[in-house]
């Protein structure tokens, strides 16, 4: 069973940045991706970023241009690196990873930014 472990979350006023990480607990030699997705109260999980093993990346209309996401694959980590924060980015933020036995997800990380 793959498992994903995020770290980085946080409190941060808006204009700032943060870095969230996520590590797989082990290597996947095939293709596959990894990303980032977040929720808010009341509303619908969403794709915040992906990134594919071999470097492919998608990002959502709202975060382009202040989030970069990147990985490391003999690390087994991808990260999030989140600029010019907005109040609207406070969420829940989840990695995901998904090959061909299936999509998993991490418990999740707090990301709060006040005004």
């Amino acid at each position: 069973q793959v498992q994903l472990v995020e770290s980085g979350g946080g409190l941060v006023q808006a204009g700032g940045s943060l870095r969230l990480s996520c590590t797989r607990s082990e290597s996947i030699f095939v293709i596959n991706v990894m990303g980032w997705y977040r929720q808010a109260p009341g509303k619908q999980r969403e794709l915040v970023a992906d990134m594919t093993s071999g470097g492919i990346r998608n990002y959502a209309d709202s975060v382009k241009g202040r989030f970069t996401i990147s990985r490391d694959n003999a690390k087994n980590t991808v990260y999030l690196e989140m600029t010019s924060l907005k109040p609207e980015d406070t969420a829940v933020y989840y990695c995901q990873t998904t090959y061909y036995r299936g999509t998993y997800w991490g418990q999740g990380t707090q990301v709060t930014v006040s005004s």
